[in-house]
């Protein structure tokens, strides 16, 4: 059974960094994309970024573009999100993904194999 387990997640200042992890096990991942997703209170699930596992091809969303870079160690089937200058509505529940390309992650709905449990991100003003 594949696990995506996140961790990183907290209680930040506005204008603040935070790196997301997100340990993968159970399966072989070179063959997945990897994405992270958020979902805000009362909010649908929002796609933030993807990238392959080679880290030949990333993507990201708009809403967070220039503040989000993802990054992955391959030998610790470990997949990052890192995030900077974070702003109050980006309080939300922050999930990996993987998946089979970027394009089936960034559809509506995200074609997803498997999610992790969540992390929660809270920026203060």
């Amino acid at each position: 059974q594949v696990q995506l387990v996140e961790s990183g997640g907290g209680l930040v200042q506005a204008g603040g960094s935070l790196r997301l992890s997100c340990a993968a096990s159970g399966g072989t991942f070179s063959m997945y994309t990897m994405g992270w997703f958020r979902q805000a209170p009362g909010k649908e699930r929002e796609f933030l970024a993807a990238g392959t596992w080679s880290g030949s091809n990333t993507y990201y969303a708009d809403s967070m573009k220039g503040r989000l870079t993802i990054s992955r160690n391959n030998a610790k089937n470990t997949v990052y999100l890192q995030m900077n200058s974070l702003k109050p509505e980006d309080t939300a529940v922050y999930y990996c993904a993987a998946g089979r390309s970027i394009a089936v992650l960034t559809i509506t709905p995200p074609r997803v194999d498997y999610w992790g449990q969540g992390t929660q991100v809270t920026v203060s003003s």
